[in-house]
């Protein structure tokens, strides 16, 4: 199944919302919007494409009502979700879904690719979880390519699953979080698998590996919140 969503924001006025396939988003507040599940997807074979445009001067907020788990098909394991985010002068946009859970056998890929303009201000957060409870065979990869004022910020991808046969393997969970603008310096927590790291273009990339959501929930506020952990 193909599922795609459009989602525009528009100073003075209500968010547009088009969808069709699994997936549908509502208004829950002033420039304000829930993504919501009407099928069950992605399974393997599925792709999902959510646009978003945020207009000059308007603000938008994307939240989700639950999280996301990625199954395997009958013979399709793989998925994708790509995010397609432009964000205009003076607008502003925050993106922070609930995690997505890639279950057993699931191999789930996210591609998120963001243009903003110089004045425009960004968050977009991603939480990943392989496996639910006693499952640890699913497989994901992520792909962030951000761009500001044309140049580009973040070329960036990390895997995740004991298929990706490397080190960062080894962890369950994945919080990563853009922002933009952001004039923090780089941090890396003392104790943790995780940093903020400040791209040349501007704004800041913080990725979190950990082996539970809480404890890297705990982990990526510290970063969020913290000016200094480690004094460097």
């Amino acid at each position: 199944m193909h599922t795609e969503v459009h989602l525009e924001a528009v100073k003075g006025r209500s968010p547009r919302i088009r969808a069709t396939g699994g997936m549908a988003a509502r208004q829950t507040g002033i420039d304000v919007l829930h993504l919501i599940s009407t099928a069950a997807t992605p399974l393997g074979g599925d792709t999902v494409d959510i646009h978003v445009d945020v207009g000059c001067g308007s603000t938008l907020t994307v939240f989700s009502v639950a999280a996301t788990v990625a199954l395997p098909s009958r013979g399709e394991p793989r998925s994708q979700l790509n995010w397609h985010i432009t964000v205009a002068d003076g607008a502003h946009l925050v993106i922070d879904p609930l995690p997505t859970i890639v279950a057993a056998h699931a191999v789930h890929h996210s591609n998120t690719t963001v243009s903003v303009a110089g004045s425009g201000t960004v968050r977009i957060c991603e939480r990943v979880q392989i496996g639910r409870f006693g499952e640890d065979e699913g497989a994901w990869s992520g792909r962030l390519n951000a761009d500001i004022d044309g140049i580009a910020a973040v070329r960036h991808q990390v895997r995740l699953g004991k298929q990706t046969h490397d080190r960062l393997g080894a962890h369950a969970v994945l919080i990563s979080e853009f922002c933009y603008p952001d004039d923090r310096d780089d941090l890396v927590h003392p104790t943790a698998a995780a940093a903020r790291l400040r791209p040349a273009a501007g704004g800041s990339l913080t990725t979190v590996l950990a082996d539970t959501m809480p404890h890297a929930e705990r982990v990526a506020g510290e970063l969020r919140f913290a000016g200094e952990l480690t004094g460097g």
